[in-house]
């Protein structure tokens, strides 16, 4: 799972350029006739727990461009338009003195309404503009093409812009789409059946442990929502054409306290889980392909050492998936060449919007035609210990969302069935939390918060969730041994004087500043000579000499 954020206004408008033609972003409230021969994509759906505060709105509803435009547009009511709250702040957008104002001004004098402009009539005219502007600024022409793209990119940037939404984009695995898009179609229908289903666990999860705002001065009180209110958008490609069912779910910024209070999330919660959100996912989707189909997942070969391993599915031909990665290299290898092609014309490299245009056109270029038996109990101690030396290996402290996501890699390979997984992680992280970890930000606080200042789950509203810290007694440990060696004073130190001394004879004697070459090239006499330093033993020394001579090598 990723995530992204959605500007206010207009940053939602790309999930409903990409749905099909006949479906309700685009023509009321008319519904697909048949799924797999529609010419875009399926329409969205509203869900999430939050719409019980929006009437008229239900889960599984479609989406319509009109509600996606008030909801992530205004922050309004998507039937009635009545504020959720605050309005979302409104930025002068136009550009430093009105440079996209300009160039929209000499776009629409150039082309005709009824007709599509050329390809190249956009970046042109922004060229021009950002060059007048330019000179006009510095009386001189831009001295290179980086220059030109700077100033354009300055010209043109939105001073600022108000979050509306996220964007979780949930995405199969390659062999996972690979065989989802030959198998037969009743097959298809149950792949496609969970990975709704391990969305909707992800959702779940989120709603459960994530999804906060916040109430009083500076956002001080962290308090719980009714739920997130979002659309599901699912697409059945990438950019490159490939098959890549993948589900968007754009989560809108508007949450309900438990009370009926309409505010924003607390972002910093949502963007510190979302490994834990993702990994959910990946352990959900791989269960419940297991039950539905018996499809058994494996770690992929050839993974790189600093990476995790990537799960694919046992049996699947990788060159299959290699043929479909293929066909992403030729995209990007002629939008190479688009952009090559452009700063010749341009006199500029592409801005991102620009880049984006050229690989979309690129797409188009290149298309081709048509264990053993354990207790539950040794079951929940060992996924413990694996967890925290998982944790331990990759970090010197954690937080929970890092328990979590590494309890969802942990059970993944064991026969729970899918409705459990949640139960059996919540045991492995309070397993580790509670009792294999070490709490470095304790609370010291004596007096107890009222009632009325908890959470359900009985924690402070003031005690935020991405404030704990852990570590474990073997961190620790390690952490005390490499203290006391580095406080050792009785191995050999040389003395500041006779350091000086070495230093100042320096440009006569030999330079062993690499011994393991059989010294330097520097001459005798030469005074970037780094001196006589004696090879490193690799021990560290310490001694209570001047600030110069501290901590040496010796």
């Amino acid at each position: 799972m990723t995530l992204h954020k959605l500007s206010a206004g207009s940053g939602y408008e790309y999930l409903t350029r990409q749905v099909a033609a006949l479906d309700s972003t685009e023509k009321g409230r008319t519904v697909l006739a048949d799924y797999y021969s529609a010419k875009g994509e399926s329409p969205g759906l509203w869900i999430g727990s939050g719409l019980v505060g929006v009437d008229g709105l239900e889960d599984r509803d479609i989406v319509t461009a009109d509600q996606m435009k008030h909801l992530f547009g205004t922050g309004s009511h998507p039937l009635t338009r009545a504020p959720l709250g605050a309005a979302y702040k409104v930025y002068d957008n136009s550009g430093v003195d009105g440079f996209n104002a300009e160039v929209a001004r000499r776009i629409a004098a150039a082309t005709d309404p009824e007709a599509k402009p050329p390809n190249d009539l956009f970046p042109r005219i922004r060229s021009e503009v950002a060059r007048e502007r330019f000179v006009a600024e510095h009386d001189r022409e831009p001295a290179s093409a980086r220059e030109l793209a700077d100033a354009l990119a300055r010209y043109s940037r939105p001073r600022q812009t108000a979050v509306a939404g996220y964007d979780l984009t949930f995405s199969l695995v390659k062999s996972v789409s690979a065989l989802w898009a030959v198998a037969p179609r009743e097959v298809a229908e149950a792949m496609e059946a969970a990975h709704e289903a391990a969305v909707r666990d992800a959702l779940a999860f989120i709603e459960r442990e994530v999804l906060f705002t916040r109430e009083g001065r500076n956002g001080a009180r962290q308090v719980e929502t009714r739920g997130l209110i979002a659309t599901a958008f699912t697409h059945r490609d990438s950019r490159a054409g490939d098959p890549d069912l993948h589900t968007h779910v754009a989560v809108a910024n508007k949450v309900q306290t438990r009370q009926g209070k309409w505010l924003s999330i607390f972002g910093t919660v949502l963007h510190e889980h979302v490994v834990a959100a993702s990994e959910t996912y990946n352990t959900a989707l791989e269960r419940r392909l297991s039950e539905a189909l018996g499809l058994r997942f494996v770690e992929r070969p050839r993974t790189a050492r600093d990476k995790r391993p990537v799960r694919e599915i046992e049996g699947v031909d990788l060159a299959l998936c290699e043929r479909w990665s293929q066909r992403r290299s030729d995209i990007v290898s002629r939008q190479c060449e688009l952009a090559r092609e452009f700063q010749k014309t341009h006199h500029r490299p592409p801005t991102p919007t620009e880049a984006v245009a050229l690989a979309q056109q690129a797409n188009l270029e290149t298309r081709e035609a048509k264990h053993e038996p354990r207790s539950c109990a040794e079951q929940r101690a060992s996924w413990r210990a694996e967890a925290v030396g998982e944790l331990e290996a990759r970090r010197a402290t954690w937080q929970i969302q890092h328990v979590r996501a590494e309890a969802q890699r942990q059970v993944r390979d064991v026969a729970i069935p899918a409705d459990r997984l949640a139960e059996v992680v919540e045991w492995v992280v309070d397993g580790v939390v509670g009792r294999l970890s070490v709490t470095l930000s304790p609370n010291l606080d004596p007096v107890a918060e009222p009632v009325a200042l908890r959470r359900s789950d009985g924690e402070s509203v003031y005690r935020h969730t991405v404030r704990d810290r852990y570590t474990s007694q073997r961190v620790l440990d390690a952490e005390q041994r490499m203290v006391a060696l580095a406080g050792r004073v009785d191995a050999f130190a040389w003395s500041p004087d006779d350091v000086e001394l070495s230093v100042l004879a320096a440009p006569t004697r030999r330079c062993f500043a690499q011994p393991w070459a059989g010294g330097c090239r520097h001459r005798d006499g030469d005074q970037r000579c780094p001196g006589a330093a004696r090879p490193c033993s690799g021990r560290i020394r310490k001694d209570d000499s001047d600030a110069g001579a501290r901590g040496r090598v010796g």
